[in-house]
């Protein structure tokens, strides 16, 4: 039975704070979620109570840490229903994940190789790809989109050729909310011996991930998008592959032996985890997903599809505004420009009003350009936001219009 709405309300407590004397309106979860008090005091707790370094310890703290996380290592393969603990590599978000794959499987590659990025993607899923390919003399090619924010599965098909050796895709544009067709994309890649790897930053929050269904290579995720903690991300990787890269930083844990004549690698996944790792962050990624299948997936995307829809029409309603991103087949992200005002000019008043939104190029410059545009507003919902909360916002958004006029 699905939580009711005010039930989960009440587990956030910053959902009760005022902004600029205005009740808070968080519409920012594309960015990052708020936190429950469960993932808040799990966090606490670690620090109060068990506080100590993990598997290099027999002492009684340490022992209980390193079962702690884990059992957090387990939760995750859990819940993306990876085949094995070993594919879960625990990292310090998507962004450290992506760049483990971008410098670790290129390592495989020959000059002249070619890896695939979409015109839609994070610069997360983009710069590491440039980086990579410059130090290694690998050619970035890019799938385009549509006029509509959809991925154009036909030109992607003709950019691939037999030196194409991975396709790197975002589930979810954090910009359009476009629901990428990943089955159809990996179906067509593996047809053609290619990996590919998923940027879920934007997914793994409103749907039900099955990397297994899904038939990926790689998937990348953050904690702080799933009402985690920020610091803590996970790459999962098929064995094979796992097993085939070189780690992507040196240092403990990470190692079986080390001479100054040469070093033995940790098995998996401790060979691509260097150092110590974010304990407790960790930890209270088991709290956040405990939250989310609380309330359940299905029940999460369906509240958001309703949000979604609601605000789109009353937006397109509205009249004088510019919306990005398909119709259909789309997330709980509303990218969009009132026209005639600058996004940031509008932001700023809606922050006075008590709503917080992302404005600027949300780290999309390319799909930008695309546009012909210099950056949007975007609104982006989650578990526990309200219509009653899109209607104070519209209104304050027609307000601003008025000023303007």
């Amino acid at each position: 039975m699905k939580p009711e709405l005010q039930d989960i309300r009440s587990q956030f407590p910053i959902l009760n704070r005022e902004v600029n004397g205005k009740k808070l309106i968080y519409f920012d979860n594309g960015a990052t979620t708020q936190k429950p008090i469960g993932v808040i005091d799990a966090e606490s707790q670690y620090y109060k109570e068990l506080n100590s370094n993990v598997h290099r310890g027999v002492h009684f703290l340490s022992t209980q840490s390193t079962i702690a996380f884990e059992n957090a290592r387990k939760s995750v393969q859990q819940f993306i229903n990876a085949r094995s603990e070993n594919e879960i590599i625990f990292t310090k978000g998507t962004t450290e994940s992506i760049n483990l794959v971008a410098q670790s499987f290129t390592s495989l590659l020959q000059k002249g190789d070619n890896i695939i990025v979409s015109r839609m993607e994070h610069h997360s899923n983009i710069v590491p790809w440039q980086l990579a390919c410059k130090g290694r003399g690998l050619e970035l090619r890019v799938a385009e989109i549509t006029s509509d924010g959809l991925l154009d599965l036909q030109q992607l098909a003709s950019i691939i050729d037999d030196r194409t050796k991975l396709i790197g895709i975002a589930h979810i544009s954090n910009v359009l909310g476009t629901i990428n067709p990943i089955k159809e994309i990996v179906a067509m890649a593996h047809s053609n011996n290619i990996p590919v790897l998923v940027d879920g930053a934007q997914s793994v929050a409103h749907l039900k991930i099955d990397v297994e269904d899904l038939d990926c290579d790689f998937f990348a995720f953050s904690a702080h998008k799933m009402y985690g903690s920020m610091g803590v991300g996970v790459l999962y990787g098929k064995e094979k592959w796992l097993e085939k890269m070189p780690p992507y930083q040196g240092g403990g844990e990470m190692i079986k032996n080390v001479s100054f004549d040469g070093t033995t690698f940790n098995e998996l996944p401790f060979k691509f985890e260097a150092g110590t790792p974010n304990v407790a962050g960790t930890i209270a990624l088991s709290e956040a997903i405990r939250f989310m299948q609380a309330i359940g997936i299905e029940n999460i995307g369906k509240c958001e599809h309703e949000l979604t829809n609601y605000a789109l029409a009353k937006l397109t309603d509205m009249g004088n505004i510019n919306l990005f991103g398909p119709i259909q087949n789309r997330s709980s992200v509303i990218s969009f420009l009132l026209q005639n005002i600058h996004p940031y000019d509008a932001g700023t008043l809606l922050d006075k009003m008590g709503i917080a939104l992302r404005t600027g190029t949300h780290c999309a410059e390319p799909l930008m350009k695309f546009f012909g545009i210099n950056g949007t507003m975007r609104i982006s919902f989650a578990a526990y936001n309200s219509i009653e909360e899109i209607d104070y916002f519209l209104e304050s958004l027609h307000k601003v219009k008025q000023i303007f006029e």
